[in-house]
């Protein structure tokens, strides 16, 4: 009888820790890159510190740890007010068990590519002012709220059709993640390098300005002349062809494989 009761409470422990390290799992997709986790990393090394304090007596400087936890036990509710509400809309909606990200396989990863090119050729032959991003491991949900959301498949024609000139969605940002439009008419940071050409719009620093924050790649035509570029880690590089374009895409694009699935690189 014992044994029976002890093997249901393993049994229980263990459906406990799974359903627990499922919802952290899906609370890291939900922040996964955005600034909270940068605000996360700071409370972690304020742990480790308040217990390095600890173990070797500092009693000021635990003092002084002590009281700012007080203090992030009130902030923290409102500094995640953003992924906690994009949270409970989920919940809402009955998407809280979706995988947020998409992991396409090379076939259609392929398509995707000759879609934007087809489409960034033809807006750099008419000088038609562009700004396409594609979104790789960190999220950019943040800046996808600002846009008016479309979600629907990577095609030329939509992307054309986007940035008609005068249209409403021209001066925004389309946002790409996988194989999907997810928002078109975004508004993105501006980069604060100080060093920029004097030359370069607003299309170009926005371009920048997100692809410093996150691992995104920013395709920008230029109204003025039409030259294309590519915006990456804060970088540009200005006057590429088709090819050129297409060469960047696949190698920054392609999926990487791994020998083993790890959990946290699980995609849809």
């Amino acid at each position: 009888m014992w044994k029976q009761v002890w093997g249901m409470f393993n049994v229980i422990n263990i459906i406990d820790i799974v359903l627990v390290a499922f919802v952290f799992y899906k609370a890291m997709m939900i922040i996964k890159g955005t600034r909270a986790v940068q605000l996360i990393k700071g409370v972690v090394v304020l742990l480790i510190a308040s217990l390095v304090s600890e173990y070797f007596g500092f009693t000021t400087v635990g003092w002084m740890l002590d009281k700012l936890q007080t203090v992030l036990v009130v902030a923290l509710p409102v500094v995640f007010q953003p992924e906690l509400r994009r949270a409970l809309e989920r919940l809402g909606r009955g998407k809280f068990f979706a995988r947020p990200m998409v992991m396409l396989n090379e076939e259609t990863l392929t398509k995707v590519i000759e879609q934007v090119i087809h489409a960034v050729k033809i807006l750099s032959k008419n000088s038609t002012g562009a700004l396409i991003m594609l979104e790789r491991e960190i999220g950019v949900n943040d800046y996808i709220e600002t846009g008016i959301k479309i979600d629907g498949f990577v095609s030329a024609e939509v992307l054309l059709n986007i940035f008609i000139p005068k249209s409403p969605l021209h001066d925004g940002a389309v946002i790409i993640r996988g194989d999907r439009i997810i928002a078109a008419g975004c508004f993105l940071p501006l980069s604060e390098n100080p060093n920029l050409s004097k030359e370069l719009g607003t299309r170009h620093r926005a371009a920048l300005g997100l692809t410093e924050q996150s691992d995104v790649i920013g395709i920008i035509v230029s109204e003025e002349t039409g030259v294309i570029s590519v915006a990456e880690e804060g970088r540009l590089t200005r006057y590429l062809d088709e090819n050129t374009l297409k060469e960047i895409l696949n190698k920054r694009l392609q999926p990487k494989h791994h020998n083993t699935t790890s959990l946290f690189n699980w995609r849809s």
